[in-house]
């Protein structure tokens, strides 16, 4: 049975395709595009999954769309009754009409020649959030768990929890647009300076600089509820009945200043661009970071009391808030916490599908996905085929030698452009398209942005190690094989890895796997044979644009940026 999982018209389009519930192949429009959160129709990501399982979008059994229209009807006239006269055109437009959906059928008849009338009985349209939450729990390792999807905004939805056990996912309850902790972050953030689609990890990387000074304020505009889910004081933000995020003719993702007039008075102006961080600025960060731990483990604790389980899996928007995710285990009882490599929006379309194979036709449950590499691969041959086109000169290196060799110029201060294998399907660069250095120099982080990054200064770089010895670098060994986990690094390590130690002591870990990342592994192992550190810095491989996809596109960040070497499989170009 093969299933096509959808994500359009939304942030982070995306598509994946399923055989027999296995993923075959999934990766983001953007990688594509070029164009950071494209939100158009995926006809690229589509085309390619379809040509990765070899087959025509006529072999397709099911189609699945991680929207639904119907999704919540009575909530949704309820908020027009309350708004009537300036919420009809955005309700209407956002949450009513089912022209987009139509034209999904449509694209996708253009795309393969197919009548509409073929396409049509095979869609399924899956609400958002139990999108996202499919994505987390039937990738996940656990046969039962609670889950948690928890966003800005889909579907009229901002939160949704419930359980999971076998192929049956059961929603517990759910929070209604437009109470959502994604906004209030997104406010935050955009007050900070930050105003683009997607900034918040700014926040994040800001918030160890600063002191949680003004929690207490927060607490006004964000209400725990006895249920243990929250409402947001709306007197604080844009008025909802105005919309939250529109998508313009590009498919870019608009968001207006989501902060309201109380918001200024209370916090003072949004920072401009030419306006320095203050350490006030730090001190809010630190302060808005707080605040959404203790929201998220609020719901967990009510949750887990709720449900007795000690596993749960995370998904949306908010669940990329890696800090937050790396305390939860030392916040409540959950023991043990999966997040997907895709928990945001991108996960729609894997998780769409994922439901459609288990909750809906009831098949049962396949492997766990600890693997994130289902994107675009190339051979050595393709990339030598490119190179020889452009007079670049390379050698042809045979893996033993080749980690020597790599693992020599990172010891010698190189930064190395590393491309191998298939890319990775998520918003974290794994060691398929990644940027490396060595983790033990204190000026690595300089260098990084000097050479390449050209990024704040505040934003840390993540440690990739081997995941036997994270019990000796980290106060905690977890498996975290998507970057999904910030735990602290043990005091005596901060000397010997200070290029990912950020401000507060902390890391984002990346455990590698052999069985996972061979190559990756084995240069981390080579690097740590010679240094004693079996550990490497990793970056994503950009610059200012979606994390490379193709050859052309890596040797085209290379050769504009100061990388000292460029690595795509087997062919090595140097400066």
């Amino acid at each position: 049975m093969y299933i096509l999982g959808i994500n359009a018209y939304h942030a982070d389009s995306s598509a994946a395709i399923f055989k027999d519930g296995v993923m075959i192949a999934a990766t983001e429009e953007e990688r594509f595009r070029r164009i950071k959160h494209w939100a158009g129709f995926p006809s690229l990501a589509v085309e390619f999954c379809l040509k990765e399982a070899g087959i025509t979008l006529n072999e397709v059994d099911h189609i699945a769309i991680g929207r639904n229209v119907d999704a919540k009807k009575m909530e949704k006239l309820k908020f027009v009754m309350q708004h009537p006269f300036s919420s009809f055109h955005f309700v209407k437009n956002r949450f009513f009409n089912q022209k987009k959906i139509a034209t999904i059928e449509e694209e996708l008849s253009l795309l393969s020649g197919i009548d509409v009338s073929h396409i049509k009985p095979k869609i399924h349209n899956i609400e958002h959030h139990r999108s996202h939450m499919a994505s987390a729990f039937y990738a996940s390792p656990y046969n039962e768990a609670a889950i948690l999807s928890i966003d800005g905004s889909g579907d009229f939805s901002t939160t949704m929890i419930g359980i999971g056990k076998g192929t049956e996912i059961e929603v517990l309850n759910s929070i209604n647009f437009p109470h959502s902790l994604g906004i209030f972050y997104t406010a935050f953030t955009q007050l900070l300076g930050f105003p683009h689609y997607g900034d918040e990890y700014k926040v994040m990387g800001l918030a160890p600089y600063g002191k949680p000074l003004h929690v207490d304020k927060l607490r006004k505009i964000i209400k725990f509820t006895n249920d243990g889910l929250f409402q947001l004081d709306l007197s604080y933000f844009r008025s909802p009945s105005k919309g939250f995020v529109t998508y313009g003719e590009n498919n870019l993702p608009i968001v207006p200043p989501l902060f309201g007039k109380k918001i200024i008075a209370e916090f003072g102006n949004e920072r401009t661009k030419e306006e320095s961080l203050t350490q006030y600025h730090k001190d809010l960060a630190a302060s808005v970071q707080k605040i959404t731990e203790e929201t998220i483990f609020h719901i967990l604790n009510h949750l887990q009391k709720q449900t007795g389980l000690t596993k749960v899996c995370i998904a949306g928007g908010v669940a990329q808030n890696s800090v937050a995710n790396g305390k939860i285990t030392r916040n409540t009882n959950f023991k043990e916490v999966y997040i997907p490599s895709a928990g945001h929006d991108a996960g729609i379309s894997m998780g769409s599908a994922l439901y459609t194979y288990h909750q809906i036709k009831k098949q049962p449950r396949t492997s766990a996905v600890y693997s994130a590499y289902t994107g675009s691969k190339f051979s050595n041959n393709e990339i030598e085929i490119l190179l020889q086109s452009k007079n670049i000169k390379y050698k042809k290196i045979e893996d033993d030698e080749l980690y020597n060799y790599v693992s020599d110029k990172l010891i010698n201060a190189g930064v190395v452009g590393w491309f191998n294998g298939r890319a990775e399907f998520g918003p974290r660069a794994l060691g398929a398209r990644s940027i490396l250095a060595d983790p033990r120099r204190s000026d690595a982080k300089d260098l990084l942005n000097a050479k390449i990054k050209r990024r704040e200064s505040f934003r840390p770089f993540a440690p990739s190690i081997l995941k036997e010895y994270v019990d000796e670098y980290f106060e905690v060994n977890d498996v975290v094989p998507f970057m999904e986990k910030v735990f602290p690094i043990k005091k005596e390590k901060h000397i010997i890895i200070p290029a990912v130690t950020h401000a507060d002591g902390t890391g984002r870990l990346q455990t590698v796997d052999k069985l996972v990342s061979p190559r990756y592994y084995n240069l981390i192992e080579t690097f740590g044979n010679k240094t004693g550190v079996p550990i490497l810095l990793n970056t994503s491989f950009n610059e200012n644009e979606p994390i490379v996809n193709s050859p052309e596109e890596a040797l085209n960040c290379f050769l504009r940026t100061n990388m000292d070497m460029l690595v795509m499989e087997n062919i090595v170009v140097e400066r």
